[in-house]
């Protein structure tokens, strides 16, 4: 959908929708579109990229908003111990941790996955997220 690029309009019109009011993650920064829209609606927004390129020019984008901590790393490490979060933006690439992503989300959380590129023949470990959910414990 973004082409390795910058969120959509039509991305971003929807991450403001599912964003209201919600604290929320986002995997894979890239230049901080997806974090900019996300911020207009959201409580809080935490993002994190792992290029250092893409990150300084994300900082560079998102200065002065208040609502959004941008984080440089593996989001796997970046936020360990933080959430839980009410929307997960995962607009990152490879290697995809399904569990480790659903592990951040609060009960009744939203995930979004993006990095959709239609002709796209990567790994398909999002097709069957029932299986994977179905042998994790709840949280109660």
């Amino acid at each position: 959908m973004t082409r390795g690029g910058s969120s959509i309009r039509e991305v971003q019109a929807l991450l403001r929708v599912l964003a209201v009011g919600r604290d929320v993650a986002e995997l894979g920064t890239a230049f901080g579109e997806g974090a900019a829209a996300l911020a207009e609606t959201a409580r809080s927004v935490v993002t994190v990229e792992q290029d250092a390129e893409r990150a300084r020019l994300a900082r560079e984008r998102l200065a002065g908003v208040a609502n959004v901590e941008l984080l440089e790393g593996d989001w796997r490490e970046e936020l360990r111990g933080r959430g839980p979060f009410g929307l997960l933006f995962y607009d990152a690439g490879p290697p995809y941790d399904v569990d480790a992503a659903i592990g951040l989300l609060e009960p009744g959380g939203l995930l979004v996955k993006d990095d959709l590129t239609p002709g796209y023949e990567g790994p398909d470990l999002w097709r069957d997220l029932s299986t994977i959910r179905a042998s994790r414990p709840s949280r109660s």
